[in-house]
């Protein structure tokens, strides 16, 4: 009987209390950490010299799991920082479909489904350095680790990929460069090995090249274009070559000034590595642009330059004439 009045007693001056206001702090039985002697983000902490509670990490500091010793892996060149050869992946099939589904998402844009440098921005005149074909013999020569350090490090103006592309399908999509190589220069002789209707495409290329060509033919003007300063402009500007040339001759650039470069003399490193003093004519500016490999000016060994040897003859003569026009 007690017990029961007691339960009562206790259930009415609880209820009591139920919407009552109070300026005494509430019941927390179990602080839980919840009051921790802490300092918060971007909080002063007197403690250190320069008031800053967020510390770096102590000099030399490396997160577990991202030591990345592995150079070779991670970079692309051995331990005397020269690249690799060949991709330190195991090459599977499902290795090589992940490269081309990355490839197909960062890279036709520029260079094109086939690896041909022909991607959808390269075709209209957006300004930039055309990319070059991966079945140039130059970029077929390239390691493994050359590939990948474009991707990493991004080349001439070719921005790097490092943030939106893993290392992993870095080498996915060098993977699958070669594989677009292979499939680009594979002989007759060689397919006939598979189970290829080698007739059905060789019928399917002729469509399609002459399905290309009408489209050019349709395209072309009436009457070819005269050599001008204004065309050489024009070109100029429409394959970015003031990217890596400059008029003013400032010093620095990725490739030679044009400033005084008509009929003057200088040194030049040729294929076989052999110094040479030209004159800088007609000619050598010609075969810079269709042969840049060729003469390379001392200064600029690296041979960074693609080949312009699509432009037109009268384009070509008009870039001349533009350079020669800088010093009148």
């Amino acid at each position: 009987m007690f017990k029961i009045a007691g339960l009562c007693a206790l259930g009415i001056s609880l209820s009591a209390c139920q919407g009552q206001l109070s300026d005494k702090p509430p019941i927390h039985p179990n602080m839980n950490m919840d009051q921790q002697p802490r300092k918060e983000a971007q909080e002063v902490n007197n403690f250190f010299a320069d008031g800053r509670s967020m510390r770096t990490p102590v000099e030399g500091t490396v997160a577990r799991g991202l030591a990345k010793t592995d150079r070779a892996y991670y970079e692309g060149v051995d331990e005397n920082g020269e690249f690799i050869d060949e991709i330190p992946v195991d090459l599977t099939k499902s290795f090589l479909y992940r490269g081309k589904e990355r490839y197909e998402i960062y890279c036709t844009p520029c260079h094109g489904q086939t690896g041909a440098g022909d991607g959808i921005i390269m075709e209209g005149n957006y300004g930039y350095v055309p990319a070059p074909s991966y079945h140039e013999p130059r970029v077929r020569d390239l390691s493994d680790g050359e590939l990948y350090s474009a991707i990493y490090n991004g080349v001439r103006t070719m921005p790097s990929y490092a943030t939106q592309i893993k290392v992993e399908d870095r080498w996915a999509i060098v993977a699958y460069i070669r594989a677009l190589q292979e499939s680009q220069n594979i002989t007759e002789q060689e397919l006939q090995e598979y189970d290829v209707d080698i007739t059905a495409l060789q019928n399917e290329f002729s469509g399609e090249q002459a399905r290309l060509d009408s489209i050019a033919a349709a395209s072309e003007p009436e009457e070819a274009p005269q050599a001008s300063v204004e065309l050489g402009q024009e070109a100029i500007t429409a394959n970015a070559c003031g990217t890596c040339h400059n008029e003013d001759g400032s010093p620095g650039g990725i490739g030679p000034t044009w400033a005084g470069l008509f009929g003057s003399e200088g040194e030049v490193v040729t294929e076989d590595g052999e110094t040479l003093t030209i004159t800088k004519d007609e000619d050598y500016i010609r075969e810079s642009i269709v042969e840049p490999n060729a003469k390379k000016p001392v200064g600029f060994e690296q041979g960074v330059m693609a080949s312009y040897s699509y432009l037109s003859d009268a384009e070509i003569e008009s870039i001349i004439l533009y350079i020669k026009n800088l010093d009148n």
